[in-house]
């Protein structure tokens, strides 16, 4: 019996070079990726394949490289170690692109059918899509299986993705009869705010497409944009509850505790304990201090880097090289596997 091998813990993630970052990004990715440095091996990808998918031709071709590096700047800013992680982007490393060309033989039309994201982005216009909209989602199973990643910090509306990915590996698996050659990735969900909602209406995500700038807090927005961006936060004229029963019915309220907690470091239920019956203007002042404390030291690092672009190229090619140490192995035995002369 061919004995299954065993994965080494090892984290990937990325996100797309698309519009500027914001609190959302960095509460419920970035800050985790930085913990994860400590536990295991991390590769962070700014996933430029993916951008394409939605906004592609000249227009694209003259932002995406400066994009590509105020992403990569913002990991770095947020506490991201390029020393410590691999950091690339991910034209840079062509075995995401072939992996993925492989996945699209292996996947079935019924399983991209079921990928809820699509239709969401997608609504009634789903003719006018990109086929690599539509299958984004083989190239996202891609980017995590080519480096064998086991781990992936995602956002709620990423798991049915990652869910593909694992029936992609393990079909894989079970059609070139090389069992456990990928492993099945697990997601990674924590903290009081991995899902930050809208300031303006605490039901919807916060979103970098969202029309109004008061909808966000973007990761270069100076102190007063951020102060006055809290002070115009939608609340409700109750004062803030005890409890998290005390809630129901209000998303505005709940989103800003999240915030606060998650920027302190403490659980929500802490942040409670501590604003318990006080009124949101003396509510949105502490919060505002204190996410004007977390924020601005590392927008400034990021334009300190984006200032450098050589600098920033340097880092992304050294990464990818990295990368492509293990991906290029992965990928020569996934040929094997399927049969292609080497």
């Amino acid at each position: 019996m061919t004995d299954v091998p065993k994965h080494e813990p090892l984290v990937f993630s990325g996100m797309q070079p698309t519009n500027t970052l914001h609190l959302g990004n960095y509460l419920g990715a970035l800050k985790n990726w930085v913990r994860l440095q400590d536990s295991m091996p991390c590769i962070y990808c700014v996933v430029d394949l993916h951008a394409i998918t939605q906004d592609s031709g000249y227009g694209r071709r003259d932002t995406l490289p400066q994009a590509t590096r105020e992403v990569a700047a913002a990991y770095i800013a947020a506490g991201v170690d390029p020393k410590r992680s691999i950091l690339f982007a991910q034209s840079q490393v062509p075995e995401h692109a072939e992996l993925a060309w492989v996945f699209s033989c292996v996947a079935r039309l019924g399983w991209l059918d079921r990928m809820t994201q699509f239709k969401e982005k997608t609504g009634k216009h789903k003719e006018r899509a990109s086929v690599g909209l539509y299958t984004y989602p083989l190239l996202m199973a891609a980017d995590i299986l080519v480096y064998k990643g086991t781990h992936v910090p995602v956002g709620e509306d990423q798991k049915q993705h990652l869910e593909l990915a694992r029936d992609i590996a393990q079909k894989f698996n079970n059609d070139f009869e090389a069992p456990g050659f990928f492993p099945l990735p697990e997601p990674v969900i924590t903290g009081p705010a991995t899902r930050v909602m809208s300031l303006r209406d605490g039901t919807k995500k916060m979103s970098k497409s969202d029309e109004s700038e008061y909808s966000r807090i973007n990761m270069t927005d100076g102190a007063d944009t951020i102060v006055q961006k809290i002070r115009k936060a939608k609340t409700d004229p109750a004062p803030l509850p005890d409890s998290k029963k005390g809630f129901e019915g209000r998303a505005e309220a709940e989103n800003l505790v999240n915030i606060y907690a998650a920027l302190a470091d403490m659980e929500s239920e802490a942040a409670l304990a501590k604003f318990a019956g006080a009124q949101f203007s003396a509510f949105k002042n502490e919060l505002a201090e204190l996410a004007v404390a977390k924020l601005t030291p590392i927008a400034a690092e990021m334009r300190r880097l984006v200032s450098d672009p050589a600098e920033m190229d340097r880092i992304l090619r050294d990464g990818a090289t990295r990368a492509r140490a293990i991906a290029a192995p992965v990928l020569d035995e996934v040929r094997r596997l399927v049969g292609f002369i080497r």
